[in-house]
């Protein structure tokens, strides 16, 4: 009973959470187990790490979840550090922007669109998106610092 009134993040230690770009899955890592697993969608250019502003992939690389929101247009979202040190040399020596505002978040809230509408499609800008049911309970889970491990 105690559990219950704790904070989610008390509740268990979240290592990381990991993603499987080419499975489209987002995995809840605890104690070296996962967890929790969730179907997500990617950017409109699933292949690939994201190399610059607009080319609508989903970076590949460790980041952290730095600030979370509640959005009027996609429900929940947590933020990622996207760009890391890495990601910003990268483009410095291509000479372009990396871009940023990189979440994971829910699904449009919009009457024209039905949630089940974005199931198996990728159509993001380049941010992981699950359902509205899938994010709120990952919003519960995992507390802001958590790391975010993207993989191919």
């Amino acid at each position: 009973m105690l559990l219950a009134m704790l904070p989610a993040q008390a509740a268990a230690a979240i290592d990381k959470v990991l993603v499987h770009k080419a499975e489209r899955r987002l995995e809840v890592i605890s104690g070296g187990q996962v967890i929790k697993q969730y179907r997500i969608s990617l950017g409109r250019q699933p292949l690939g790490h994201k190399q610059q502003q607009g080319d609508q992939r989903t970076p590949e690389g460790i980041y952290s979840i730095d600030w979370r929101h509640e959005s009027p247009q996609f429900n929940l979202s947590l933020h990622l550090d996207y760009p890391n040190l890495k990601d910003r040399t990268a483009a410095y020596k291509q000479g372009v922007d990396p871009g940023g505002m990189i979440m994971i978040h829910g699904t449009p809230i919009d009457e024209e669109y039905p949630e089940w509408f974005f199931k198996g499609l990728d159509w993001t800008n380049g941010c992981i998106a699950l359902n509205n049911a899938d994010m709120r309970a990952l919003w519960e889970l995992v507390p802001d610092g958590t790391l975010v491990e993207i993989v191919p």
